[in-house]
């Protein structure tokens, strides 16, 4: 197993008689005692919780609880950095689902420092305080807990992410998947997040893994005592269909509150602001413009994160890593190696820091309307890569949603022609759509091969030609 290392203190805890004492002892080689507590088993949950002093990353060491002449002893204990990796099936996918997946199991055997943890679906209609069941313990990543079946366990996203991690880092790397396909974010949340967005007083519209709270209560509750580093998650297709327009709020108020939740669980020691990776939603053959919009309320109305309302938080942008080929329909793109490498980048530059990491493609940051050429002028914060010039990428809102062609990409400004407006453009829009690009063919990059990702954004006229642009909520 992995524990989280320094500068926090890992947290274990367990079971015993209500009253006894229970001594953790950690050993390193030798048998040399690196740490020891002491603490009182609490009535009536017959717990204990202990926080052992920080630890450098590293191992193997032992890990032992004594209470009175019983014993129990974990072994090849090391220290690292731990992920929980929740969400619904494109989060389940396993190993054995991606592309490439023989070359990939494969090499599993290269990475016996990234260690994997998978809880088994389950639903609870009260918090509970331990997991129903454990699908994969603590184990060493090999072929066949990689690839145990389809939607299963492991995570692909989650083992990518932790392979990139430790390729960067260099030390242990911990994953624990809790996921469960289909299931809408409400599950997952707390009673105490779906009342901040108006929704616990409601009568639940759906049943099984899809009623309010009932994962939270058993697959995420029963965790929170664990030290995170940070949490990866993929969900959202649900929710493209059910409760949509609140997903600006369940989504950021299932952050707040699992971050306000896994810092007291663990007795402070896991972060307040608690890094938040998560993945927008891919490309979909779908009716409709449901997956343009929940991808925008992702953002929490606002494009690009980390933002007020998302503050510590990293996106991988995905709307061009479509699968029309997919055994497992366009809903679950087999590449997820690319959504991992997205989602380690963003790892890199907001949880660790690093800050010469680029993990954000290209983003507006105004425009100019030239009248008298009925053209628009709209700056980028990055150099762009005009990538496909045959992709109706652009749409303008002037009396109704009309394609704006693209004139020229140059540097960092994109011309677009507005000659099928005939009033006033008060909208701007991009790559809002279902299936806004073929596979890594959509039209706008930066020179690192990072897609601009979507947006909807207000255009309000400031003194002349000149108009600010600001992320439309509600939308």
């Amino acid at each position: 197993m992995v524990l989280q290392k320094e500068p926090p203190g890992a947290v274990v805890w367990g079971y015993g008689e209500p009253g006894a004492a229970v001594t953790v002892t950690l050993t390193g080689d030798g048998g040399l005692v690196v740490t020891e507590k002491t603490a009182r088993v609490k009535g009536p949950s017959a717990t204990w919780t202990i926080v052992l002093d920080p630890v450098a990353q590293g191992g193997p060491y032992a890990l032992r609880a004594r209470q009175g002449s019983a014993v129990a002893t974990l072994r090849d204990v090391y220290f690292g950095d731990v992920w929980l990796c929740s969400g619904q099936s494109n989060m389940a996918m396993t190993v054995l689902q991606v592309a490439n997946a023989s070359r990939e199991l494969a090499a599993a055997a290269r990475y016996p420092y990234v260690r994997v943890f998978a809880a088994a679906p389950a639903r609870s209609d009260t918090e509970l305080g331990d997991l129903k069941r454990v699908d994969l313990p603590w184990s060493v990543p090999t072929a066949e807990n990689l690839g145990h079946g389809n939607f299963t366990y492991f995570s692909a996203v989650c083992w990518l992410l932790g392979r990139y991690l430790y390729e960067a880092l260099r030390y242990p790397v911990g994953l624990v998947e809790a996921a469960w396909g289909g299931t809408p974010v409400e599950a997952w949340s707390s009673r105490r997040a779906l009342r901040a967005c108006g929704l616990a007083a409601e009568a639940p519209s759906t049943s099984g893994p899809q009623t309010p709270s009932v994962l939270w209560n058993a697959m995420i509750h029963p965790l929170l005592n664990m030290t995170l580093r940070g949490v990866a998650w993929y969900q959202g297709e649900a929710n493209a269909f059910l409760h949509a327009d609140l997903y600006n709020c369940t989504f950021p108020a299932l952050v707040a509150d699992w971050r306000r939740a896994f810092h007291a669980g663990s007795l402070g020691q896991t972060e307040p602001l608690l890094p938040f990776g998560f993945v927008q939603l891919s490309a979909y053959r779908g009716p409709g413009a449901a997956f343009a919009r929940l991808r925008w309320h992702q953002t929490a109305d606002r494009g690009v994160v980390p933002n007020a309302r998302l503050p510590r938080a990293f996106m991988a942008v995905a709307l061009d890593l479509g699968d029309e080929r997919s055994p497992y329909g366009s809903i679950h793109p087999r590449d997820k190696q690319n959504v991992a490498h997205r989602l380690h980048l963003g790892a890199r530059a907001v949880a660790y820091g690093e800050k010469n990491v680029v993990f954000q493609g290209p983003f507006p940051t105004g425009a100019i309307l030239d009248v008298t050429g009925a053209l628009l002028n709209v700056t980028y914060n990055q150099e762009l890569v005009w990538r496909r010039r045959d992709v109706p990428a652009f749409e303008v809102c002037c009396g109704g949603w009309r394609p704006a062609p693209v004139v020229t990409v140059r540097s960092r400004t994109v011309t677009l022609a507005l000659a099928s407006c005939r009033t006033l453009v008060v909208a701007l829009r991009y790559a809002w759509a279902e299936w806004p690009c073929d596979y890594q063919a959509c039209a706008l990059y930066n020179t690192r091969g990072l897609p601009a990702p979507p947006f909807r954004l207000d255009a309000r006229k400031n003194g002349g030609r000149e108009l600010l642009l600001f992320p439309a909520a509600g939308i």
